[in-house]
């Protein structure tokens, strides 16, 4: 990371911090449920967040 960037983030509240680790984790599921749904166009929304779902709960690691 940049310094200014380190700056910042030890800058930042508590709550800050975890309201930004709260948009990156809905900002990655709704990445995940895009990238599915170009992989597998014929599957039903439900489908879609089942599996969105299953892959945030044993994601590799």
């Amino acid at each position: 990371m940049h310094p200014e960037q380190i700056k910042i983030f030890r800058a930042m509240s508590p709550a800050k911090k975890l309201e930004l680790a709260g948009q990156f984790i809905l900002f990655a599921r709704q990445v995940k449920a895009q990238a599915l749904k170009q992989e597998h166009p014929d599957w039903p929304e439900s489908r879609i967040q089942q599996e969105v779902r299953r892959w945030f709960l044993y994601a590799p690691q």
